[in-house]
């Protein structure tokens, strides 16, 4: 299908291989045995402490998740002190001896340059003060797409073995997790790309005829005309806004609502509308102009070019962990290879955002969440798709239902 994306299996095994190996690592110095191992207890505290990290490094490399992560990489490491940089650029110092900040961006640049683990000793790190604990240090790489973005590098006392391998491990944990940002910005970059194309695609002829419709009530009936123009300014201000690219399904069958008030001043009796929604999914969030499309689609596509009158009926079900959606018209149908073209991308045909919807619920849910469609010439046409209660990621405020 167009448009698909997924979270890259190997960057989240890699990235969790790594994290239980440093886990590893470090409860291999734990002495002492008890009711609950030291073997368990430090297994524990360090996944902990690189979950509470991995909050902050979603945030991508820069100076305000640096900071942050940083005080929980140096709990993992047990160093004296961590600094983190962004193209060679020192972005925070955790610890002690903040006087040594001066030499990161030098002491980097071999790494920045070979991609490899450097150990700096004692000549180029160590400063005059006797009290100062940083005698030694070792710099290790963060990569994303095989570039060098930034490094970690621990400051400490006396030079181990056991360091330079922990750092290496932080390091390569610290990388899948801005990899992973990363995959979380572009799907994000993507999903207001194809949004803007989907505004785009709002039908100019829906836009003529909506306001030929409310004319036509200026004179005969003023009252509906003024709330049918009300009804427009809600609706265009809701397709075309700008911010979030979720919402509630509330908020997205209120527009929905809004939509077949204006299609019904045009199509009078001919347009039936049934709407059978579970009150438990109203808050559930989904992608922004997720359902408008589909009904649009049912009404241009399905009823528009069927003689008599016709119906469209949305429904939202309550599957427990999932919602899912139906929007059903009786209308002409259309042929199912014409249908599957449009999924494919293989077909520019004037169909309103189904291929454009079914790209973004892939983005975010995967495949298995895209659209559902059942149609076939004289026998109508029903799309469904499904959409988790609980996602990561995907969020959105409600105004509330009315």
């Amino acid at each position: 299908m167009t448009g698909s994306f997924h979270w890259p299996t190997a960057v989240l095994v890699a990235g969790f291989g790594l994290l239980l190996g440093l886990a590893v690592l470090l409860l291999r110095r734990s002495r002492g045995r008890g009711f609950i191992s030291a073997t368990d207890r430090a297994t524990y505290a360090t996944l902990h402490t690189a979950s509470l990290a991995s909050q902050h490094l979603g945030d991508g490399l820069t100076a305000e998740s640096a900071e942050r992560a940083g005080r929980h990489l140096l709990s993992i490491l047990g160093a004296h002190a961590v600094s983190i940089t962004g193209g060679g650029t020192c972005l925070s110092w955790t610890g002690a001896g903040e006087h040594h900040r001066r030499l990161v961006e030098p002491l980097v640049e071999r790494t920045m340059e070979s991609g490899r683990t450097v150990a700096h000793r004692a000549d180029a790190v160590a400063c005059t003060d006797p009290l100062c604990p940083i005698r030694v240090a070792v710099t290790a790489p963060l990569v994303t797409d095989d570039l060098v973005v930034g490094t970690l590098t621990a400051w400490t006392e006396n030079p181990s073995p056991g360091l330079t391998k922990a750092t290496e491990e932080v390091a390569a944990w610290v990388s899948s997790q801005l990899a992973l940002a990363e995959l979380a910005r572009t799907r994000n970059r993507v999903m207001e790309a194809e949004l803007r194309a989907l505004r785009a695609q709002i039908s100019p002829h829906f836009i003529y005829n909506s306001l030929a419709a409310i004319a036509s009530f200026v004179r005969t009936d003023p009252d509906r005309a003024r709330e049918l123009l009300l009804d427009f300014a809600d609706f265009t201000r809701y397709a075309l806004r700008t911010g979030g690219t979720f919402t509630t399904l509330a908020e997205e069958l209120r527009n929905v609502e809004r939509y077949l008030v204006l299609e019904q001043a045009r199509f009078g009796d001919r347009l039936g509308v049934s709407l059978l929604v579970a009150p438990e999914v109203l808050p559930v969030s989904l992608p922004y102009l997720a359902v408008q499309p589909l009904v649009e689609n049912a009404v241009r596509h399905g009823l528009a070019g069927k003689e008599g009158p016709g119906r469209v009926t949305i429904t939202a079900t309550d599957l427990g962990t999932e919602a899912e959606i139906a929007v059903e018209d009786d209308g002409v149908g259309t042929d199912p290879e014409t249908v599957r073209a449009v999924l494919d991308g293989a077909s520019t045909r004037d169909s309103v955002g189904l291929g454009n919807v079914d790209a973004r619920l892939r983005q975010v849910y995967g495949d298995e969440f895209g659209l559902v469609v059942d149609t076939a010439p004289g026998a109508g046409t029903k799309v469904t798709f499904r959409v988790p209660k609980f996602a990561p990621g995907v969020h959105a405020q409600d105004r509330g239902w009315s």
